[in-house]
């Protein structure tokens, strides 16, 4: 991993003090049953001023820093990442950093976007669990590459808003819950993969129990300044952990994780 550009996660917070499915949901596609037609989103795009840029960014930040997978780049170049940002950041969204997207809150650098991806190894027949919706484009490039997308995020107001694009794009295969992330989602259990925007001083006991045997989780782990960026394998016998490199995200904050810092009184 390149770590000249620090990716940055999404901040993450306690929603829920039980692991029981109590909270609220943003689900204004139809939802399907495990035996239902879902299939990987095939979304479609008009043309628009940004398509240089967008090959531009997956020449020289993706495909340069050594992501191969056919399927990932072709997410990457299909996915209008404008569309998760303010209309003030139109200009910037295909630059090699992560922004901000209101509620302290910010999109990924697209670079970790597909390299995180990419770890996950995903075939189109995948439940994947993605912990942080935030603006939606994450869930947006797993929508093409998975059977069905389960996202958990915190704050209302930002999943509010990636539901609303994500049905723009016709991303049906997405559901959006507000709850804490640090829990899963017990509910909807086992998944293939995982994947957190936010770094754990540990892995949270509850991702590997809601794993299926053989599936993966992409996860950074470590401290608050210093983090390494870990795919964790499930087998018969317990985990297999690889390192992909070092980088720094936010912290993951919730039961299983660091705990949500208290407001200074006035």
């Amino acid at each position: 991993m390149h770590s000249e550009r620090p990716a940055r996660g999404m901040p993450r917070g306690q929603a829920s003090e039980s692991d029981t499915d109590t909270s609220l949901h943003v689900e204004d596609s139809p939802r399907l049953g495990h035996g239902g037609s879902f299939k990987p989103a095939n979304i479609r795009v008009k043309k628009d001023i940004y398509e240089r840029a967008r090959g531009r960014m997956v020449e020289t930040q993706i495909m340069e820093r050594g992501v191969k997978s056919k399927e990932v780049l072709n997410a990457m170049l299909t996915v209008p990442r404008h569309l998760f940002v303010a209309e003030a950041l139109y200009s910037q969204a295909y630059n090699d950093y992560p922004l901000p997207i209101g509620e302290k809150q910010s999109i990924s650098q697209p670079y970790m976007v597909a390299l995180m991806t990419e770890a996950l190894g995903l075939t189109g027949s995948e439940r994947v669990l993605e912990i942080g919706a935030g603006s939606g484009y994450q869930s947006a490039v797993l929508s093409m590459l998975a059977y069905k997308v389960y996202s958990v995020e915190r704050i209302h107001a930002i999943a509010a808003m990636a539901r609303k694009t994500l049905d723009g794009l016709h991303c049906s295969n997405v559901i959006i819950k507000i709850g804490d992330g640090t829990l899963g989602w017990r509910d909807e259990a086992p998944f293939d993969a995982i994947i957190s925007a936010a770094a754990s001083p540990r892995v949270p006991s509850s991702y590997i129990e809601q794993l299926k045997p053989g599936g993966r989780l992409v996860i950074p782990i470590g401290t608050e300044e210093s983090q390494e960026l870990l795919r964790i394998t499930k087998t018969a016998n317990g985990t297999v952990s690889e390192v992909l490199g070092g980088c720094r995200f936010v912290k993951l904050i919730g039961r299983h994780g660091w705990q949500q810092p208290r407001e200074n009184p006035r």
